[in-house]
Formats: C-alpha cells, sequence, structure tokens
C-alpha cells in the first residue's frame, strides 16, 4: 500500500529527466479528466498517448472514450515453465497485442538462471523490473512457485491487476522474510485497513508455491497449498456508494522487483519497505543487482459472472461509460491486435504496412547468477517497432521506478508534496528516456516508414 507513497516521489523525478519534452505530455486522471481524442489512450502511468497506451493497462476511465483502449484478451489455461524462457517473452514496448504469440511482456531486466531452472528478474542499481502476462483472467485460479528479493527497501510482488485497478496482492519485503503481505484494493480506492501478513519460511532461499484463487463471491490466498486468507465479497459491501469494494473485473497478471527504499521515497514509504535500499550491497558489487526468481505460473479460467453479454469469445470490453464493475463488462470477437504503435482503438489497423518494415530487433546481454553461485550468461531479445529503445541500458532509470500503484488520490499526493493527484496504476516502470519518449520514438519510426 506505501507503493502509492513511494510511485509520487518518483514521478517527479521522472519529470525532471524529460523536462525537455514535459509540454508534450497530458495526463488522466480524475483531476486533469480524459484524454483528448489525438491521443486517447490513458496508460496504466495516467499518460494521454497511443500504441502502447491502448494495450494492457489502459484505463477505461480515463481514455477518451470506450473504444480507444483495445479489448483485452480473454483468459485460457495456462501452464508456464520458466527455464530458458527469457528469449521468449517481448518487450512491452514491442508487444503489438497478440497475445497467442506472447504470452509474457517485461520492462526491465529479465534473465534465465540455468541453474535453478528460473527466470530472474533483476535489479541492478536505480532500476526496476516488471513483467505482465498478455491475457486477462476473469475468476480463477493462478499459482506462482518463486523465491522473493531480499534485503532492506527491496520489494518483491505478485499481483492481479486490472484496467480499472482492482487489485489482489502478495508484496514481499526484503527486510522481513518470514512474512508475506496480502492485500487487495477496488477501483484504485485507498485504504489502509486490508493488509494482513501470512508467515512462512524464508522466502529469498526456499521456493514456494503461492496462489490465488479468484471466485466471483470470494477470494483466497494460499500458500503451500494452505489457505493463509478468505475474504468473503459480501463483507466489502460500501454502503455510500452502494458497490462492493471488491476487486471483480478482467485483471493481467503481473511481477515486480522495485526499490521501495529509493531516495526518492517518501519516509513511510521507507519505513513499510523495510528501510533505505542499499545500493552498495553484495549482490549489486557481484552478481550486480537484486534478483528474484520465478520457476513456474500456472493459470485455470473459470466461467465469467451470470448473465455476462457474450458477443464473442475473444477478449473482453468495456461497454458502460458510467459502470466500471462487473457488469460493465462483455465478450467481443473484436482484434486485440494493432498494426502498429502509432495505432489505437479506433482504426487498430492503420499502421499494419508501416508496421511490418518499421520492425527492428535489439539484443542485450546480461549476467545472472545460480544458486551455488556460478555465473551464467543470457541473451534475451526483443523485436519490434521499439526495440531499439527497449534495451537494458535503457531501463536503468533514476531510482529505478517499479511499484505497484492503485489510483493516486488525496492522500497520496498530499503526503508526498504533489499538487497533482495523479490516476495511475499498475505495475509502473519507467526508463531514463520515460514511456513517453520510448512510444514516441516507436511511433516517430513508423511514421517515417510509412512516408518513405
Amino acid at each position: 500500500m506505501w507503493c502509492k507513497l513511494w510511485f509520487f516521489g518518483a514521478i517527479s523525478v521522472l519529470a525532471s529527466i524529460v523536462r525537455a519534452s514535459d509540454d508534450d505530455v497530458v495526463y488522466c486522471n480524475s483531476t486533469a479528466g480524459a484524454c483528448p481524442d489525438d491521443m486517447p489512450c490513458c496508460s496504466q502511468y495516467g499518460v494521454c498517448g497511443s500504441g502502447s497506451y491502448c494495450l494492457g493497462g489502459c484505463d477505461p476511465r480515463y481514455s477518451y472514450n470506450l473504444t480507444a483502449c483495445m479489448p483485452m484478451p480473454i483468459c485460457k489455461d495456462s501452464q508456464t515453465i520458466f527455464n530458458n524462457y527469457s528469449s521468449k517473452m517481448k518487450s512491452q514496448y514491442s508487444y503489438l497485442g497478440d497475445a497467442e504469440a506472447n504470452a509474457w511482456i517485461y520492462d526491465g531486466h529479465v534473465l534465465d538462471d540455468t541453474d535453478d531452472e528460473a527466470l530472474i528478474l533483476a535489479m541492478p542499481k536505480d532500476s526496476s523490473t516488471l513483467m505482465s502476462s498478455t491475457r486477462y483472467m476473469w475468476y480463477g485460479k493462478v499459482s506462482a512457485r518463486m523465491k522473493s528479493s531480499h534485503r532492506a527497501g527491496v520489494v518483491t510482488a505478485f499481483i492481479l491487476f486490472s484496467s480499472v485497478q482492482d487489485e489482489v496482492d502478495y508484496e514481499f519485503i526484503g527486510s522481513n522474510l518470514t512474512n508475506v503481505q496480502t492485500n487487495y484494493y477496488f477501483e484504485g480506492g485507498l485504504n489502509w485497513t486490508h493488509s494482513t501478513n501470512v508467515s512462512t519460511t524464508n522466502t529469498f532461499d526456499n521456493y514456494h508455491d503461492y496462489e490465488v484463487d479468484w471466485h466471483e463471491d470470494h477470494i483466497s490466498w494460499i500458500v503451500d497449498g494452505e489457505v493463509a486468507r478468505t475474504l468473503y465479497k459480501n463483507t466489502t459491501y460500501n454502503a455510500t456508494s452502494g458497490d462492493y469494494d471488491f476487486p471483480q473485473t478482467p485483471s493481467r497478471v503481473q511481477f515486480s522487483l522495485w526499490p521501495g527504499g529509493a531516495n526518492t521515497s517518501s519516509y513511510w514509504t521507507k519505513v513499510w519497505a523495510g528501510g533505505e535500499i542499499d545500493w552498495n550491497a553484495s549482490d549489486i558489487q557481484d552478481p550486480g543487482y537484486y534478483y528474484a526468481r520465478l520457476q513456474s505460473v500456472n493459470i485455470t479460467c473459470y466461467d465469467p459472472p451470470a448473465g455476462t453479454t457474450k458477443n464473442g469469445s475473444n477478449a473482453y470490453k468495456y461497454v458502460n461509460r458510467k459502470n466500471f464493475t462487473l457488469s460493465g463488462v462483455e465478450f467481443t470477437d473484436d482484434t486485440t491486435v494493432m498494426g502498429s504503435l502509432a495505432d489505437t482503438g479506433f482504426d487498430p489497423d492503420e499502421g499494419k504496412s508501416s508496421s511490418s518494415s518499421a520492425s527492428s530487433t535489439s539484443s542485450r546481454k546480461s549476467t545472472t547468477q545460480s544458486a551455488n553461485h556460478k555465473k551464467t550468461s543470457t541473451t534475451s531479445t526483443a523485436t519490434g517497432d521499439a526495440a531499439a529503445a527497449s534495451t537494458s541500458d535503457s531501463s536503468a532509470s533514476s531510482e529505478g521506478q517499479t511499484g505497484f500503484v492503485q489510483n493516486m488520490q488525496s492522500t497520496s499526493g498530499a503526503k508526498t508534496g504533489s499538487s497533482t493527484q495523479n490516476s495511475t496504476g499498475g505495475a509502473a516502470s519507467f526508463s531514463v528516456g520515460s514511456n513517453t519518449l520510448m512510444h514516441i520514438l516507436a511511433v516517430v519510426v513508423g511514421l517515417a516508414s510509412a512516408i518513405v
């Protein structure tokens, strides 16, 4: 929950980095309002744009209209074993919405640990890492076999997160390796009373199985086969709004490693994260980064709510501008794939020809450390219009800004001295050039190719 406060400090640093282009940034949130028609999609970071802004995490509440965001790829049962898997992942800045071809996307640093047969989420100095499923789950069970990172100020997270900021969390504080925090949010509403701790053995040294079993009427958090917590929907009724403050909209599965103890974080965020992060710790010396390990993810989809309108079976989409609960979602056969990073939900095929001619490939090489401290080398490849902007170096951001954040309302801005109450969401990650600059670069490349 403290990542809400941390984000505001981090966003101010990002603003100073990209000040030269700040005049071009259009924000979307409860204060600024919705995006304009020429930049129609409100990204999970609360910034207006097109292309990748219209895909995973596109917030329909503050986009120009409901058709600006692309439909959300429907849930399918899956099992992912992350042994030698990094080359199969696509950069979020080159992903165009094809969930059949790309099960997982990333921003930051993902490496293969061949000794542990796992994927490493790595966090070099002043950076962060995020990975997301490309398909959405609308009720179901998801399990992850993983090891958290460790040390003060280092936060590992495993969550479900929807485009309207419903959220179900596991969070791991690196200074407290025998407790796991569970939490939930409804449409990003700030509530300090939802978090509970689950006791377990050392989360850095030992693999554990973490599950979320999400039903229409309850959610269970399950650790190593034992139910640790159950939340019932009927206990979440909000008499003021008349809603149940219960996560209920299609959500992506996300994993993150981020520096809650960064020097940009607020005092209380640092306290929650276990203190200031040590960028000179032994992990930073060798292998060169903090890290978490992920061996596998299993997803089992449940049936949608009774009475859901089904006009297809390819994707979910929001259909009611005044209702972003489960009753405002329906099935569609509309495409989830854009032609290029210049496109939007208005006309997703507009840039298809320029996309094929503008595609590029960039390769990145890093080093990882196995459990027996042997070093293994791996190369991850990102392909697409924005690949040149998504190399590992570009993700070594100012104070590594990845954290799971919800709707940044009221107290978040006040406590960090921010005068803007940004509505942002998801597991946000900003690079040196910022997501905005990366996206602008991709659009320019695509348009230039189309002109030629």
